[in-house]
């Protein structure tokens, strides 16, 4: 009987760190690819004190660096892109990030979000959808950064 707990709790333990280990491959820095496979910005996805993840975009790489949110709404209106947190509220669940939202600067549009590392190929896949299970929506992948 004691090596049966034994064994269950030893599993458990390993799921857990396994897990911890997959979500902890997601934050870093991450270059943001466009469809023709350059490189856009460079994110810095990071845990928040309160244990949410957010993501900010630390530098533009394309077009004039300082420009601005023309098409958001609220507080981020006409706010320089550069230094603009636009991943926010993101949870672990299982092996990926998720129940958070994405901003697309280029439009101002929000989207439901989820993030997971893909070990076979070293990139970050981020989707952004319309309704909340995922369905509507589109696949990114982001390059890690060097540091």
């Amino acid at each position: 009987m004691k090596k049966t707990v034994f064994l269950i709790f030893s599993l458990v333990m390993l799921l857990s760190i396994s897990s911890f280990a997959q979500v902890g491959r997601i934050t870093g820095k991450w270059y943001t690819i466009d469809e023709d496979g350059n490189k856009k910005s460079l994110v810095n996805i990071y845990k928040t004190p309160a244990g949410t993840y957010e993501g900010v975009i630390e530098k533009l790489l394309t077009g004039d660096t300082n420009r601005k949110c023309v098409n958001c709404t609220g507080e981020k209106k006409d706010q320089r892109i550069a230094g603009m947190i636009v991943v926010t509220g993101m949870k672990e669940s299982e092996l990926k990030l998720s129940g958070g939202k994405i901003l697309d600067p280029a439009n101002g549009k929000v989207y439901n979000c989820t993030m997971s590392f893909d070990s076979k190929t070293g990139k970050l896949k981020v989707r952004g959808s319309l309704d909340k299970s995922g369905l509507i929506g589109r696949n990114q992948s982001w390059v890690r950064a060097e540091n």
